[in-house]
């Protein structure tokens, strides 16, 4: 008789069946998929109308987030019906397996990372933004140039770096340029439409079509026919646009644009995302990298120039991996890797305030512990039981007696309180947890200087 009958919709189905065969499972099982596409909206009225029996099965196994009285299904199959974990990924520690997920560090796209005005930078500061960048996940090397101007020694850089193993592109319409660095064997050329299509049959390297200046899909079109045309190796760029300067339109250009050509390489810029919108770059790096899995978009630009969008490369190289995984798999980005969580934290408990003062009647000394839940600092000791949001009046109502307790409660309760403020999980001696940027080995970011986002690089 087999154990398991395993419960779930369409859009689940693959993925269980995949995540199960990879368990190897010491019983038989078999899956059941109802004509739902969201497995989670089962309520178990539901599934008790439509499952009509349990296939020889000892038991039955519902999605965690199903809703309802297991015991309508009991009486209609005439086996015991549990409730798993929340989510399938889950399903491996219920069963007292490791948590693998094969395949997971894999991606698609490549991240070009502009060093931005890498035309004003002495080698060894270009040298050392792109160590920077390459340590941070970036497979290509992007050289900043004046749009309509000269970089003055692009070959040297392009060789310098080709040397020491980047792969290097280059972003100007000057036609100098491109021919030096073409001539220095430059990968890639940000970009080509009709205003220096003329070069194209004189150079070696893949080149980004874009259009032309304030024009859109029809342009598009007509430069990618011409390059195509010429026998040159291109790269498709329809031009992510700002925020309020079209940017809904954009998306839906990629998406028409990956429809007309589905095998063709496509790049997405991102810097008139995160550079010129007032937020945190991480959450619109994730975003736009899992839509960038879904149109399978083959490069992203970034830069990191503004404050806030420090560590986009990383972000990005972080993001791509988990978006991949999820597109791959059918499965949500959620709870598969939570190192793009940073200001606040995935889920976790805390102590109630009934239970810190449960601790205190068993304390005995006059060592103080410091707890948080998601509204108060409390700080106690046999003495005293204080509860707050303001380190310095919480301090105040303590016995700090030398400056050595003085400096660690400090540090303490500030640390507490702003793991409160943030809604981070706070242990006593312990760092808060920052995502990928707890314990980050290097740090040192680029000291790049400023860039018209707005004229479409």
């Amino acid at each position: 008789m087999l154990e398991y009958l395993f419960v779930t919709g369409r859009l689940a189905a693959e993925a269980l069946r995949s995540t199960l065969g990879r368990l190897e499972l010491e019983f038989d099982y078999e899956v059941a998929e109802l004509d739902i596409s969201v497995a989670a909206l089962m309520r178990a009225e539901w599934i008790a109308r439509r499952l009509s029996d349990a296939r020889g099965c000892r038991q039955v196994m519902v999605p965690g987030l199903c809703r309802g009285d297991l015991a309508v299904i009991e009486r209609k199959l005439g086996v015991p019906v549990v409730r798993g974990p929340k989510d399938q990924k889950d399903l491996p520690p219920f069963f007292g397996k490791e948590r693998v997920l094969e395949g997971y560090g894999e991606y698609r796209t490549k991240i070009l990372a502009e060093i931005v005005e890498a035309y004003r930078m002495p080698w060894e500061e270009i040298l050392r933004v792109a160590e920077y960048y390459r340590r941070s996940g970036a497979d290509i090397i992007d050289l900043g140039s004046p749009p309509m101007e000269g970089f003055p020694g692009v070959g040297e850089v392009v060789a310098g770096l080709k040397d020491r193993g980047f792969v290097v592109s280059v972003d100007t319409f000057d036609p100098e340029t491109i021919r030096e660095a073409d001539d220095a064997g430059v990968d890639l050329l940000l970009s080509v439409n009709s205003q220096n299509m003329d070069l194209v049959p004189g150079l070696r390297c893949k080149v980004v079509v874009i259009p032309d200046f304030g024009e859109g899909l029809d342009s598009l079109e007509k430069n990618i026919a011409r390059v195509a045309s010429l026998g040159a190796e291109y790269v498709i760029d329809p031009i992510l646009d700002p925020l309020s300067f079209g940017f809904t339109d954009a998306l839906v250009r990629y998406h028409e644009t990956r429809r007309r050509h589905p095998e063709a390489e496509i790049l997405m810029g991102l810097g008139n995302l995160t550079e010129l919108t007032d937020a945190d770059s991480t959450g619109i790096n994730a975003l736009m990298a899992g839509v960038m899995a879904e149109l399978e978009i083959d490069y992203v630009l970034t830069t990191e120039v503004i404050s806030w969008a420090r560590g986009s490369v990383r972000e990005l190289d972080l993001a791509r991996r988990l978006m991949h995984y999820a597109y791959t798999n059918r499965v949500l980005p959620k709870s598969l890797d939570d190192s793009l969580i940073i200001l606040k934290d995935p889920p976790f408990e805390t102590y109630s305030e009934e239970e810190l003062v449960q601790m205190q009647r068993l304390v005995g000394d006059t060592h103080y512990r410091i707890f948080a839940d998601r509204e108060w600092v409390y700080v106690f000791n046999r003495d005293v039981f204080a509860r707050g949001t303001d380190p310095y009046a919480l301090f105040e109502t303590l016995d700090a007696v030398d400056a050595g307790h003085a400096f660690y409660l400090g540090c303490e309760l500030e640390r507490a309180a702003l793991a409160v403020r943030l809604g981070k999980k706070y242990t006593q001696e312990s760092e808060l947890r920052w995502g990928y940027l707890s314990g980050e080995p290097d740090s040192e970011e680029p000291d790049s200087g400023a860039h018209d986002w707005l004229t479409g690089r």
